[in-house]
């Protein structure tokens, strides 16, 4: 692996305050970062030449169980960054369930992001659209990634903040808890008076690496990226009311594969009692990594490496690139071997063992020992916009999209073409392209495998469309993140700024405020919300105009099956 996957330059610290380029001393370009009240809707340009940063010796200093951390003050939101909640997991430590932090003696700072685990990084081309948009965050990769960030109102005021955890996104294999500008929590905490967490994990091989095989030792080796977020409750659950938060009010939210996590957590024994409700947004999972799939490749990586059962502990004393490639070249030959084997397969991810995660569909049926909390989904009408970087696709015709989709649906794809047109007859074909390929169908499935739990379910449907790429950029994957927490103007390559996104935002940040409170996200300004039935598969549409709408896709999204 190339050592530039270690360590990239660090950008300016006020951009690792979470600040975009354009608005650093520009406080009239954060509309909801003003030292307003909590709740108070922050949208009025306010001139303040005023100092917004403080930090100091007996600045921003609080307990936790390890000891004493000290952040800073911006804008008025107490600021805690890259404070670890378990322990270095290389070495001996590497595919075992995390361990506590040593405790430290004096204050310790924590004033920046944490490690990213070891991944893949993205293209970060000067030619590369991608990072144009999104502009990823990167610093130092290592195994010593298990920390997270809090922003808060207060410090060990009594008072009993909700909480809000974000999971990121990336699959089971990539991403960071500030990946994009847009997941930072500082307007969220300011104008909803919540406490906002995020948090590292470890991800891919080393999170999800089942050596199983080789013993006792190893029993949990497949599932301790999923037991370091359990970890990370497990401290926010200790420690939060440090910060002002309640710890018996918690809200994990994530996208993308931060959905799916979300459905991982609300599935998962260990976090019973540590997690209360639940947001998952363009992405969901019913189910884990088939057991023997995920034993099977621990094996293959273990022949990969030369070892056997009595000598997988040599496995841990390899640096960690030589390890990511192994285990990496492992899973391509298991991929080439194995062919179709009826087994669900993807790589790495937390696996289906009965013990952490229940084998089967998670939400089949009341589980005593899991939690059952409810939950909020939501998925982009145009998860995949095709066209944002190819604009001859705007001109698609119908049959064109036939032709597209039939190495997916085959015989079918006449028919699918045909219901999303009677379905949508407004749609481009463009759009109908885009739509076939982001359908509702693995939400709807797992809203309709979690009504058989006894908490109640949210379904949204955000079709939001950024004056971006001549339009063509429509609701795509990752475009709602900013929306929920007030970012918009962070993440102007998103929504492109101003005050038309910046409406949206603020009735879908209340509506999330108002769930992370009481479990319900009514009581915003957003039309009454009703909960989902398998009946009628309620959806809250998010656009200018906000509206509820019956199984609105039905006819489209069951051409599919």
């Amino acid at each position: 692996m190339n050592e530039s996957r270690k360590s990239f330059n660090r950008r300016d610290f006020l951009k690792g305050l979470g600040i975009s380029s354009a608005a650093v001393g520009a406080g009239s370009l954060l509309p909801f970062t003003s030292c307003s009240a909590p709740g108070e809707h922050a949208h009025a340009e306010k001139k303040d030449d005023g100092q917004v940063l403080q930090i100091g010796d007996d600045i921003a200093v609080t307990n936790t169980e390890s000891g004493k951390i000290k952040g800073f003050i911006l804008r008025g939101v107490y600021t805690f960054l890259g404070i670890p909640y378990g322990a270095d997991t290389t070495g001996e430590n590497r595919f075992m369930p995390p361990k506590k932090f040593a405790p430290w003696e004096g204050v310790r700072p924590a004033v920046f992001y944490g490690n990213s685990a070891p991944q893949n990084i993205y293209d970060r081309s000067t030619t590369n659209y991608g990072a144009f948009v999104d502009h990823w965050n990167y610093d130092e990769i290592s195994e010593n990634c298990l920390t997270l960030n809090v922003w808060t109102n207060g410090l060990a005021d009594g008072k009993k903040r909700p909480v809000i955890v974000w999971l990121h996104g990336g699959g089971y294999t990539s991403g960071n808890a500030i990946e994009q500008d847009g997941y930072g929590g500082e307007n969220l905490a300011r104008h909803g008076d919540i406490v906002f967490c995020s948090i590292n994990h470890r991800l891919g091989a080393f999170g999800f690496t089942d050596l199983s095989a080789a013993g006792e030792k190893y029993k949990d080796s497949g599932s301790v990226g999923l037991l370091d977020m359990v970890a990370a409750l497990q401290w926010i659950h200790d420690n939060i009311t440090n910060f002002g938060g309640d710890p018996g009010n918690v809200t994990i939210i994530g996208q993308s594969g931060g959905g799916g996590k979300v459905c991982l957590v609300a599935a998962c024994p260990q976090a019973k009692g540590l997690v209360h409700r639940g947001v998952a947004l363009s992405g969901s999972a019913v189910s884990g990594n088939n057991k023997d799939y995920s034993k099977k490749l621990g094996e293959y990586i273990l022949k990969e490496a030369g070892l056997t059962a009595a000598t997988a502990d040599k496995l841990q004393k390899l640096p960690w690139k030589d390890y990511f490639d192994l285990a990496n070249k492992a899973a391509q030959k298991l991929r080439e071997e194995q062919g179709d084997s009826g087994m669900r397969r993807g790589g790495f991810g937390p696996v289906a063992d009965g013990v952490h995660l229940p084998e089967g569909t998670f939400f089949e049926a009341p589980l005593p020992d899991s939690p059952d909390i409810p939950i909020l989904f939501c998925t982009t009408f145009n998860e995949q916009s095709p066209s944002r970087t190819d604009a001859a696709l705007e001109k698609i015709t119908l049959p064109e999209v036939v032709e597209r989709i039939t190495p997916r649906y085959a015989e079918k794809s006449s028919a699918i073409v045909d219901a999303f047109v009677r379905n949508f007859p407004d749609a481009k074909p463009i759009e109908i392209f885009s739509m076939i390929n982001s359908n509702r169908q693995a939400v709807v499935n797992a809203a309709t495998a979690k009504s058989k739990q006894s908490s109640p379910i949210w379904l949204a449907w955000f079709g939001w469309n950024p004056p971006l790429f001549d339009g063509r950029m429509r609701a795509f994957h990752c475009l709602d993140i900013s929306f929920w927490f007030l970012n918009t103007d962070l993440m102007l390559t998103h929504s492109g700024g101003g005050e038309r996104p910046r409406k949206l935002s603020l009735k879908m940040a209340n509506a999330l405020v108002a769930f992370a409170r009481t479990g319900d996200p009514n009581g915003s300004e957003l039309p009454p919300w009703p909960q989902f039935t398998v009946e009628n598969v309620e959806t809250m549409i998010l656009n200018d105009v906000c509206e509820v709408k019956n199984d609105p896709d039905k006819e489209a999204r069951n051409s599919l099956t």
